[in-house]
């Protein structure tokens, strides 16, 4: 079965790999945008060098929007928390 990118249609389990790899892969969006609100809160971000927003609060801008990315991308990890439960685990 020929591929239009050139890839490894041919190869065994190339494709299950790849797979298996995209589905660990997605798990890792929220915690890193998680430490990055956590760490954009408590070090504080570029907005904290502008003068401007010297008395603006430390949950503001970049950190709210960390947060908001790390919510949006909690679906791998819901999934697999209810899989887990439910004893349907897709190979993770």
């Amino acid at each position: 079965m020929p591929t239009t990118g050139g890839g490894y249609a041919g190869a065994p389990g190339v494709n299950a790999v790849s797979r298996g790899v995209a589905d660990w892969l997605c798990l890792a969006a929220a915690p890193s945008f998680a430490f990055m609100a956590l760490l954009t809160a408590f070090a504080g971000g570029a907005d904290m060098i502008c003068l401007a927003a010297q008395d603006a609060s430390p949950f503001s801008g970049m950190t709210v929007m960390y947060v908001l990315m790390s919510v949006f991308h909690s679906a791998p990890w819901v999934r697999l928390i209810v899989s887990r439960r439910s004893g349907t685990a897709r190979g993770l």
